[in-house]
């Protein structure tokens, strides 16, 4: 079964927004089998909709729309379904209600006409209420295709998609089974992990497909397969990622969905009963920022500090001014200082420290841009690196992350 997602908004196209709606929306089909073939942004311009609709209905099974039923001028979607299904609009009672209701018990007035004309739709469409909005969900059928409209609000859509849209599809069609599982691996790029698992991969059975899915300092590997028996299709995805996982043990950190680097380190301090602390320079809070994104990271993160001004390092931190002025700010004995002196500062048992030149200038560092120092402060000691990772800004501060928390979690483990 194939669908096709289509985004309305010229928002969309001139790079105002970003589109995560289709994301998600893929995402979501993708669990209960239905495979998205071609995803499509479009101007709101009344040609150019029927146009994408009509190419979608020559492929896709299913078609699922987001943007342009607002109550403004420029929102034209359900005036060009009407054109592409030959139908006309016509007042939702329903909907009229659920806007009076909305309007009177949230803002305490009554609905503008704008938004009273959102209760048209297409006399033909199936509607859905939309209880986080006033923007109703369509479901219209033309021949074998269906078509979905949704508003383009990220959490109206995602209501809808939940409440009536997915179980509205699950009943509708005959679906496959799609089963995806993803490990997780830090430290090997990509060609390094396809030279260890070389002779697993030529074993791999035709119907399970492998996928390598590089980003900056890791790699996810991913294993697909689609059938009609799920409880097949899951036991040999699952023996064949346990093979996988073997191949890969001393770089594996779990499966997504299931696990994060972040919340790994998480689960193994908190079983420890030991703090983590971080003392950010070059990354800015960013790793800070990825460890408490976690539900209960307060059990065991005690704090970070962002000393990124020389003098911070020394005044706030306790770095020694000597050490600094001897060695440069962007130093191994530096960021061991930083490292240890988080420790201190925090009391934690575990210390992330970064310093270095995320460009494009070099600040008050001496070497090129690119330059990071890494250090981990554990009960054991002190470990640390120093990098190059190129000159794009945005690239060494992802890269620095990604590096940070590897040597964080390799750490621990060896303790």
């Amino acid at each position: 079964m194939l669908a096709e997602i289509i985004t309305i908004g010229d928002e969309i196209l001139i790079g105002q927004i970003v589109d995560t709606n289709s994301a998600y929306i893929s995402k979501e089909l993708n669990k209960i089998g239905v495979q998205v073939y071609q995803i499509t942004s479009i101007q709101d311009d009344k040609d150019h909709i029927l146009q994408a609709l009509a190419n979608a209905q020559k492929k896709a099974d299913l078609v699922i729309i987001t943007g342009g039923l607002g109550p403004t001028k420029d929102d034209i979607t359900k005036h060009t379904l009407c054109d592409y299904f030959e139908d006309h609009l016509v007042e939702n009672l329903d909907v009229l209600a659920h806007i009076n209701t909305l309007f009177s018990k949230h803002l305490n007035r009554a609905p503008l006409p704008a938004n009273r004309l959102q209760a048209l739709v297409p006399s033909k469409a199936r509607v859905f209420l939309n209880n986080h909005g006033t923007a109703p969900g369509l479901w219209l059928e033309k021949e074998n295709t269906v078509f979905v409209s949704m508003p383009g609000v990220p959490y109206e859509m995602k209501y809808l998609m939940q409440d009536a849209v997915l179980p509205s599809i699950v009943k509708k069609f005959n679906r496959p089974f799609i089963y995806h599982k993803t490990l997780l691996t830090y430290g090997k790029g990509e060609s390094q992990i396809a030279k260890i698992i070389e002779d697993w991969e030529n074993d791999l059975p035709s119907d399970i497909k492998l996928a390598y899915l590089p980003a900056l300092g890791k790699v996810r590997l991913r294993l697909s397969s689609k059938g009609l028996d799920e409880h097949l299709l899951q036991k040999n995805v699952d023996t064949q990622m346990q093979l996988l996982s073997d191949l890969l043990a001393d770089i594996a950190i779990g499966y997504e969905d299931e696990t994060s680097i972040e919340k790994r380190i998480g689960s193994l301090l908190t079983n420890r009963g030991q703090f983590l602390s971080a003392a950010e320079s070059c990354t800015g809070g960013g790793i800070a920022s990825l460890l408490t994104a976690n539900a209960g990271s307060s059990s065991y993160f005690k704090g970070g500090l962002i000393p990124y001004a020389t003098g911070l390092k020394i005044d706030v931190l306790g770095v020694d001014a000597a050490l600094i002025k001897e060695h440069s700010v962007v130093s191994i004995p530096v960021v061991e200082a930083m490292a240890s002196c988080s420790n201190k500062l925090f009391g934690s048992d575990y210390a992330i420290a970064t310093t270095g030149i995320a460009g494009p200038t070099k600040g008050d560092g001496r070497d090129e841009v690119g330059t990071v120092c890494i250090a981990i402060a554990s009960p054991q000691g002190i470990i640390s690196e120093k990098f190059n990772f190129g000159k794009a800004r945005e690239r060494v501060v992802s890269k620095a992350t990604n590096k940070a928390l590897e040597m964080l979690h390799k750490e621990i483990l060896k303790n």
